[in-house]
């Protein structure tokens, strides 16, 4: 029996199955900027506030005159924003903000509410601005969806990076953001992510296999948990006993020891696993829940409070250009990288 249960072309968004809901990968080549933070040149012919058309290498999402996604809410899940190039800026209704890039990742609680802007800076005047980022919404159990929201960032040094040689001196990085890898774990999720319970066996990694690299994903702690492979980067990549010649998901499975060969050129994998929360989701635009009737609760609330309303002077705001990462936690604890 093939390791490979299903495969399909990637899109945008990529598929997902529980307990993750969504998974995009925001790959865009964007010019030097200009004093606004924005692109420097016309944004002539596009559709502001709602472009997602490659035109010129990039996209403006929602963003106006710096792309990004100005001010929106959320509640009943949590988002994992894996920024690999490039600089995000996060402010949000409970005050927390934050500038993070180059390896970071921050994972944010929505739970009961929140309202949020995520903003690509391009700070460079003279250099290209490239940002690629992973934003992942992994789901809450029914009985958490009303947590209190929460805000964790998790800073490039902190996260295991491991580099592994196969046999014939090929070499694999694999980072991890969730799940450990060799008896080294990343830093905790926050405390209600489904990702905190210890049988869940919620893994977020990303594998860099040079040309002609071979690695073996150990097999899932928990019996149950589900498995995705993304390759986004190469031109093949063989899984157990199938060749994808494609950009590809493909559902695995995660009870075997599997086994990934690179094809003539590097190759990068997203995987994606964790037990399956097994309850009805019902969804529409920025809010998951269990029923029609929450989601309604979910609209009502947000049209009543807010989530605590928008403490910023702009819907879309950017820090100070020299502020680098940095984060300003709800509690008001400030930490600062270099």
């Amino acid at each position: 029996m093939s390791a490979v249960l299903e495969t399909a072309p990637l899109g945008f968004p990529w598929p997902t199955i529980d307990p993750f809901l969504f998974c995009v990968h925001h790959d865009d080549a964007y010019p030097a900027g200009n004093e606004q933070f924005g692109p420097l040149g016309s944004l002539a012919g596009r559709n502001l506030g709602n472009d997602f058309v490659v035109k010129d290498g990039f996209r403006m999402y929602h963003g106006e005159v710096v792309p990004g996604f100005p001010q929106h809410p959320h509640r009943g899940f949590e988002t994992v924003t894996l920024a690999r190039r490039g600089y995000i800026d996060h402010s949000d209704s409970l005050g927390a903000a934050a500038r993070f890039g180059r390896g970071d990742a921050q994972w944010l609680t929505t739970g009961g509410g929140i309202v949020h802007s995520e903003m690509f800076p391009l700070l460079s005047r003279e250099e290209p601005n490239p940002v690629e980022l992973f934003q992942i919404w992994l789901n809450l159990p029914g009985e958490d969806k009303l947590a209190q929201p929460h805000f964790a960032m998790l800073w490039e040094h902190e996260i295991p990076r491991h580099v592994v040689e196969d046999s014939a001196g090929k070499k694999v990085k694999l980072t991890t953001v969730a799940g450990a890898f060799a008896g080294k774990a990343p830093p905790p999720p926050p405390p209600k992510s489904w990702a905190a319970r210890p049988d869940t066996d919620v893994a977020i990694w990303t594998l860099e296999l040079e040309a002609g690299a071979t690695f073996t994903i150990p097999r899932a702690q928990h019996p149950e948990a589900l498995r995705t492979l993304y390759f986004f980067v190469g031109k093949t990549l063989q899984i157990d006993d199938r060749s994808l010649d494609s950009h590809s998901v493909a559902v695995v499975r995660s009870d075997v020891d599997l086994v990934l060969r690179a094809g003539s050129e590097a190759c990068e994998v997203l995987m994606l696993q964790g037990r399956p929360i097994g309850e009805p989701v019902a969804q529409h635009g920025p809010f998951v829940m269990n029923s029609r009737a929450e989601l309604q609760k979910a609209f009502e609330d947000y049209q009543r409070t807010r989530f605590g309303g928008w403490p910023w002077p702009a819907d879309d705001p950017v820090h100070a250009r020299d502020a680098g990462r940095f984060a300003r936690h709800i509690d008001g604890r400030v930490e600062k990288v270099e």
